[in-house]
Parts: C-alpha cells; structure tokens; sequence
C-alpha cells in the first residue's frame, strides 16, 4: 500500500502509526487500516473485523465483498455479522477513524504552520538559529499528502516562494552600482541555503505528487523561479558591473566572484555565451583547449596579472 512505502521512505515515522499518527497498538492494526488513495477502510481491516470466518474465506480487494461463500450456507454463518459490520461501516464513522483534513482545516491549520516556516527558511542570514520544528513541519506535510492535499500546497508553495522573489528582485533594482553585486551575491547565497532546507521538508510532496503527476522535481522547480523572477530581470545590469570588477582586481573579493559566477552558471549554463573569459576563471573546461599559436597572448596576459598583483601590494 502507498502509505507503507511512505512511511519506509521517511524513516522517520513511528511504525504504529497511521497517516495521522493515531497509535493503535504495538500490533500495527493500525497500519493497514486505511487506503490512501481512496481515504476508505483498507482490506485488511475489514479481514480481521471478520473474526471467525473459516479458512478460504476471501475479501475482494476491489470491492470488499465476501468471496467463496453461498447465501446461507454454513461456512458464512460464523462472522457473517461481523463481515456485515465492517463492509456497512459508513462514512462518518470512516472519517472519525480518519481524523480526516479536511480543506478549512488544511487552510486554517496546516498551511498556516508551513507558511510560517517558510518565512524564516527564506530570510534566514548563515548562522542564524532559526526557532521552528524541523519534525513538526515534515510530519505536517506527510499528513497532508496522505489526506490528498499535495496539488493545493504545491500551489500555494510556489505562490509563496514567487512573492518573496519579486521583493528581493524590487530591492536588488533599488540597490546603488557599488552594493549591486554583493546584494546580488547575498540574495542568490541566501535563496539557494534555504533550498537546501525547504526541499527536504517536502520530501513526501515531491516524491507522491510532483514527481509522480507533474513528472518534475521540486528543487528544479524552485530553481527555476530564481532564474525567472530574479536573474533574468538582472543579469544585464549585473554583467556589466562583474566585468569590470574582473578588470579592477580585489575590487569585490574573489569568493564573492567565484559564487556568483557558479551560481549563473547553475542557473543557466548559456549565459556563459555572455562573458566566457570570466566564466573560465571559475568553471572548468568552459574555453576550448589552448593551441600552441596562442602561447605567446597566454604568457602576455599572464604578466599583466602579475603586475596588476603587483601594483595593489604584492610581491613576488
């Protein structure tokens, strides 16, 4: 059943729980207690509530109907009533058992929790404690992928993402020219940290919803809406200046550089096409392979480093 291979997957969830995490027992009755996909009672459960019925006795898995049994023969006399109970179990009393989510819980309960989460994953500085339940979050998202909530919170996942994007682009585009490339360094820096957080929390919404129906990954996904909402709006105005801090040696640190190359470079490899001399420095094998013609611009370029080191301080 769906939810078993879930709970192994996670690992992190107690093997007497249902989907809800209601315990029932250290039997695990509770396990096959309900189908996911459905949201009904599992076969299992209407099996053992027949208590009695003889050996060959079968359920069908398609329907729970009592299979291999005459109308008022003998060998259905000993849980017929039992059978009855269980098939006839209606719909309230399946949700009770349940503990079912249901839309207004899910929007007043649940996604309130992520929503906060999400908040302080996405502002979060490095170093910084951030005073959330990395377990409360996971477990409430593998609920609500059990109670077929996954397509709304994708939705709402990437609605909330997109708006924080758009803030951090608006402020990048008010950024004077000589903080520009650092504001840029720490928004790209910050966004993919957070990534590294948010995507495993969503583990269960990836791999039962968006791998499975959109046929998609979600760290791809999010991604891509950096790429959208923030790089391509600023790549042009970022270029020009990465250009001509390359020609101004140690006017941003090398690490700053070297970052924000690799990560235009993750985001969309063709941008090298842009500046490939810049994006050799920091990303291997991206110029064709030296020719010995070259050999003499090679060294001259070489020793207009050396100088330049030499100009600001440094010595041989």
């Amino acid at each position: 059943m769906e939810e078993e291979s879930m709970e192994e997957e996670g690992g992190g969830e107690p093997m007497m729980d249902d989907q809800n995490h209601n315990n029932w027992g250290a039997d695990g009755y509770g396990r096959h207690l309900l189908d996911p996909a459905s949201g009904q009672l599992g076969d299992r459960f209407l099996r053992e509530a027949a208590a009695g019925t003889p050996a060959g006795t079968e359920l069908s898995e398609a329907n729970g109907m009592l299979q291999g049994c005459e109308p008022g023969g003998a060998s259905c006399k000993g849980g017929a009533g039992a059978i009855a109970a269980a098939i006839n179990i209606n719909a309230s009393t399946s949700k009770f058992l349940m503990n079912v989510i249901t839309v207004e819980d899910y929007k007043s309960t649940y996604w309130p929790k992520l929503d906060s989460a999400i908040d302080q994953l996405l502002t979060q500085s490095p170093g910084d404690y951030i005073p959330i339940s990395y377990e409360q979050i996971y477990s409430c998202v593998y609920k609500c992928v059990c109670q077929q909530h996954s397509e709304q919170m994708y939705s709402d996942l990437i609605k909330k993402i997109t708006n924080h994007l758009e803030r951090v682009s608006k402020e990048l585009q008010a950024s004077p020219p000589d903080l520009y490339i650092e504001r840029f360094n720490v928004a790209l820096g910050q966004y993919m940290g957070a990534l590294q957080s948010i995507v495993p929390l969503f583990i269960y919404m990836n791999k039962f919803y968006i791998e499975t129906k959109l046929n998609r990954d979600l760290k791809d996904d999010l991604i891509k809406l950096f790429t959208e909402h923030v790089a391509e709006k600023h790549i042009y105005n970022l270029m020009p200046l990465l250009l001509e801090a390359q020609s101004t040696p140690f006017q941003i640190t090398p690490s700053t550089m070297a970052n924000i190359v690799k990560g235009l470079y993750t985001l969309r490899p063709e941008w090298v096409q842009m500046a490939p001399a810049l994006f050799s420095k920091f990303i291997p094998n991206i110029l064709p392979p030296a020719v010995e013609s070259e050999l003499q611009e090679y060294a001259a370029q070489d020793q207009k480093l050396q100088r330049e080191l030499m100009q600001n301080g440094f010595t041989r």
